[in-house]
């Protein structure tokens, strides 16, 4: 059995880590490299970097900064945000990247996805989807969750595995920064129809949420922010937890 993952999420704007609920109230977090590093030292198996605002604002993402988290870690690293063109994604693999984090511009253009699996191979793309509960309808979101589409969620993740993404980052809106726990039924009924790995994202606020998530939907990693930002929940003592429980876990 493979190892399940626990993957912190840095959420980056304006050259800081922020987090809120619901995608909106943003409050700072601390500084994204420090993070990094104190992820890394802790065990965490990869680390998500995203920039949320590169795409609503319509810049690329923060490239420097980038490359200075990469010299510090020694785990895999995920990048999004502001990655529109196969040049984008280039440039953050040779800045340090592992994997590249496309959204906003996978909906607006499904054939880039085709296009980065092609030029890169598909473990290399991650398609992240934000997804809101409306009128009993799972819909997607893009820029950062601003704007709906007429896109259903179970419906897009099985067009985005097609096209050849490798993982997919899906995190419920209505759960996100609520610490209520991860929206078990959605991710649930999503992972059964991948074959895939899935990356559960939204509303954990304890350890229990991470070993319910697990054993509830089988998704191969789940990920957090503040929780891990704030030190509500360190990495070892979670990891230690969910092997207690007979989860899968590197330690």
């Amino acid at each position: 059995m493979l190892a399940k993952r626990i993957i912190p999420c840095l959420d980056v704007k304006d050259g800081r880590t922020v987090k809120g609920v619901n995608f909106v109230e943003l409050r700072d977090a601390g500084d994204p490299v420090e993070l990094a590093i104190q992820y890394s030292e802790q065990g965490a198996d990869e680390l998500v970097f995203l920039d949320i605002t590169a795409t609503h604002e319509r810049r690329k993402t923060l490239v420097e900064l980038v490359k200075n988290i990469a010299r510090n870690i020694n785990i895999p690293f995920t990048i999004g945000g502001g990655i529109n063109e196969l040049s984008d994604a280039d440039l953050l693999l040779n800045a340090g990247a592992d994997k590249v984090s496309i959204n906003s511009a996978a909906i607006r253009n499904p054939d880039l996805i085709d296009e980065f699996a092609n030029g890169f191979g598909n473990q290399f793309i991650v398609v992240a989807i934000d997804t809101k509960h409306i009128s009993n309808k799972n819909i997607v979101h893009l820029n950062g969750g601003r704007v709906a589409t007429d896109l259903h969620t179970e419906d897009w993740v099985k067009e985005v595995e097609g096209r050849g993404a490798g993982e997919i980052l899906l995190t419920s809106m209505d759960h996100d920064g609520t610490k209520a726990g991860f929206d078990c039924n959605l991710l649930s009924k999503i992972n059964s129809q991948l074959s895939i790995p899935l990356i559960a994202s939204g509303g954990a606020g304890n350890m229990h949420h991470f070993s319910e998530v697990f054993e509830r939907t089988n998704v191969d990693a789940a990920l957090a922010a503040s929780v891990f930002h704030y030190g509500e929940i360190l990495i070892p003592d979670l990891k230690q937890e969910l092997k207690n429980k007979g989860i899968e876990v590197r330690i």
